[in-house]
């Protein structure tokens, strides 16, 4: 296997040039987080590209923030579940890569539709609870967004979670410290989310270097070893919106709007092809 860092690499090269393709998408938060991607797909999680829906025996993952799906679906791609030809269908008419994941297409590695934001953690402790009362030794893992944290649904839910002690369950949360409307410190301040967590009964663990693949590797093993102890884990993930594309970096802006194309050039002149393009 490619080294994470030559993986990290091309699937940022793959995330630009689908929403350039499509002339919209949603490439910062993708960018922020394809750390996360390579090195949960590519060496921590337990997962076999030969899809089955029920994941019997396997680990898991939700995307919560839904819109981040470039990055999704390059790593499912990248890892087997599809032809990586089918990226070039971005959010094309009649293709199963929506701006969204969704599953009526029926899109190998995609378990559940997201978009609508606060809704994952509620699908990943069902999950979690599930693989619990099935006897399995296996994870759930999630993604949400730092501003995705504003929705009340996920507190309720850290709270049952906790309360049940969801203790195969690894949340992360992508804290980039930007939404769409601006920095969420201006937004919604989230203040300690790291008190908050703690407080709602929560083994919390901080990943400063959310952009550094072994890192965040490293990271979720460590919370695995917390698998099993009686609390759902947290990893608070920080990270730079549009990492890797050093005019996207740090910027709201580039929430969810697409390279025109000098853009692209500029982009893809930073992003070398490592693995080949589709």
């Amino acid at each position: 296997m490619p080294p994470l860092k030559d993986i990290a690499t091309q699937i940022r090269r793959d995330i630009v040039r689908m929403v350039h393709g499509a002339a919209s998408g949603h490439p910062g938060g993708s960018l922020g987080c394809t750390d996360y991607f390579t090195a949960l797909y590519f060496k921590v999680m337990k997962h076999n590209p030969q899809f089955n829906m029920d994941a019997t025996n396997e680990d898991v993952f939700f995307l919560s923030n839904g819109h981040i799906s470039p990055v999704f679906y390059s790593t499912l791609a990248r890892s087997g579940y599809f032809d990586i030809k089918e990226l070039a269908t971005f959010r094309k008419l009649n293709s199963r890569l929506q701006g969204h994941p969704a599953t009526h297409e029926h899109l190998p590695g995609i378990r559940v539709a997201s978009g609508s934001l606060g809704q994952g953690m509620s699908v990943a402790i069902g999950a979690a609870l599930t693989k619990k009362l099935n006897g399995e030794n296996t994870v759930v893992y999630s993604l949400h967004g730092d501003g995705e944290l504003d929705e009340g649904q996920n507190w309720e839910a850290m709270m049952f979670a906790a309360h049940h002690k969801v203790d195969n369950l690894i949340s992360t949360v992508d804290w980039n410290g930007q939404q769409i409307d601006g920095p969420t410190k201006k937004v919604m301040n989230l203040l300690d989310l790291g008190a908050k967590f703690d407080a709602f009964g929560w083994e919390v663990i901080r990943l400063e270097k959310g952009n550094d693949v072994e890192e965040v590797a490293a990271t979720l093993e460590k919370a695995k070893s917390f698998v099993g102890k009686g609390k759902p884990i947290v990893i608070l993930m920080v990270t730079v919106m549009g990492k890797g594309v050093d005019f996207m970096e740090g910027s709201h802006e580039w929430h969810g709007i697409s390279p025109n194309d000098e853009q692209l050039a500029k982009a893809l002149a930073q992003l070398p092809e490592t693995l080949g393009d589709y």
